[in-house]
C-alpha cells in the first residue's frame, strides 16, 4: 500500500492528501497606514515644515545683517576684536603669533581666540544639528534664533553690569571674555542658519565675497527685476553699512549695552517672523511632509 503524500498545514504539522485542495492559508492583516489625525497634529506639521526661501525670509536676512553690523560696530572699540567677522580675527591671530608685542595696543589676543572658537564651536553645532533635524525646519529655526536672540541680550546684560560697576568697559578680563563668547556664538548660528535658506548672496556677516561677487556680475547693470541675486548682495552690503552706522551712533551717544539691547530686540522681530514664513507644500496628502531628516539635510547642502 503506497504511503499518503502529505503536505503542511498552516500550523506546522502534515495533512494527508485525499484528493481535496488545500485550504488557502488566512491572509496576514494589512498595516493601519491612515489614522485620523489629532488635534495637534495640524500644528505639528506646521511647525516641522520646511520655510520657503521667498522675499519674505530675505526680509529677515537683511535683518539680521542689520543686527551683526550693529554689533561689530561696538566688539572692535570695546574687545579689538569682531564678534562676527573672523576674517579680521584670523588676520590678527596670525599677528598674535608672530609679533606678540602688539598684543594690548592693536589687538588683545586672548579676545581673538575666544571669539574664532566660539564662533566656530557654535556654527559647528548649528550646522550638525541642521543636517539631522532639517536645516530649515520652522520648530528648528524658531529655536535657534531664540537662542540667539538670548545670547545677545545675556552680552548686553554682561556688558551694562561691567559699565555700572567701574564706570567704564573693560579691555580684557572674564566678563568680557563671557561678553565676546556670547555674541561670537550668537554670530556663528546665525551665519549658518542664513546659508540654510539657501541665500548665499545674504551671509549675514561676511562682506568681502558679496562685494566681489556684484563688482563682477555680468548683469550688475539689468533693470530691477532681472536679477535677483545682484539686488540681494546691494541690500545686505547697505544693511551691514547701515546697521554699523546706526551702532556707531548709538555706541557714542548711549554706550554699547544699548547697541546690543538694540541688536537683540532686531533678532527677536526676525524670530516672531519665523511664525509666518511660508513654507514648502506638503506632498503625500496629509500624512507629513515628503522627505525625511536626511533629504532635508541634503537640501539644505545644497543651498549652500
Amino acid at each position: 500500500m503506497d504511503s499518503q503524500e502529505t503536505t503542511p498545514s498552516p500550523s506546522g504539522h502534515p495533512s494527508f492528501d485525499c484528493g481535496q485542495r488545500p485550504m488557502p492559508q488566512q491572509k496576514a492583516l494589512e498595516p493601519i497606514t491612515s489614522i485620523t489625525p489629532s488635534k495637534g497634529s495640524k500644528v505639528s506639521r506646521y511647525l516641522n515644515g520646511r520655510i520657503k526661501p521667498t522675499f519674505y525670509a530675505e526680509c529677515q536676512l537683511i535683518l539680521l545683517t542689520f543686527c551683526i553690523g550693529l554689533q561689530d560696530a561696538v566688539s572692535f572699540p570695546d574687545f579689538h576684536c569682531f564678534a562676527s567677522n573672523q576674517t579680521g580675527n584670523t588676520v590678527f591671530l596670525v599677528l598674535a603669533i608672530v609679533l606678540p608685542e602688539m598684543n594690548g595696543d592693536m589687538f588683545v589676543t586672548a579676545n581673538i581666540g575666544v571669539a574664532l572658537g566660539f564662533f566656530l564651536a557654535a556654527a559647528w553645532l548649528t550646522g550638525q544639528l541642521g543636517h539631522i533635524i532639517g536645516p530649515r525646519r520652522r520648530l528648528y529655526l524658531l529655536v535657534c534664533n531664540a537662542v540667539q536672540t538670548a545670547l545677545v541680550f545675556a552680552a548686553a546684560a554682561v556688558q551694562y553690569v561691567q559699565h555700572a560697576s567701574g564706570g567704564e568697559l573693560h579691555l580684557s578680563g572674564p566678563r568680557t571674555l563671557v561678553a565676546i563668547g556670547l555674541l561670537a556664538s550668537a554670530a556663528g548660528s546665525q551665519v549658518v542658519l542664513s546659508r540654510a535658506l539657501a541665500m548665499t548672496e545674504i551671509t549675514t556677516a561676511m562682506a568681502t565675497a558679496a562685494w566681489v561677487d556684484l563688482v563682477i556680475d555680468p548683469g550688475l547693470v539689468r533693470g530691477l527685476t532681472k536679477n535677483r541675486p545682484r539686488n540681494r548682495r546691494v541690500a545686505f552690503l547697505t544693511a551691514l553699512v547701515l546697521g554699523t552706522l546706526a551702532g556707531a551712533f548709538i555706541y557714542k551717544r548711549v554706550g554699547s549695552p544699548a547697541a546690543l539691547v538694540v541688536s537683540g530686540v532686531g533678532k527677536a522681530v526676525v524670530t516672531g517672523m519665523f511664525f509666518w514664513s511660508p513654507q514648502e507644500e506638503e506632498e503625500g496628502g496629509e500624512g507629513g511632509i515628503k522627505g525625511g531628516k536626511g533629504e532635508d539635510a541634503e537640501k539644505g547642502r545644497e543651498g549652500v
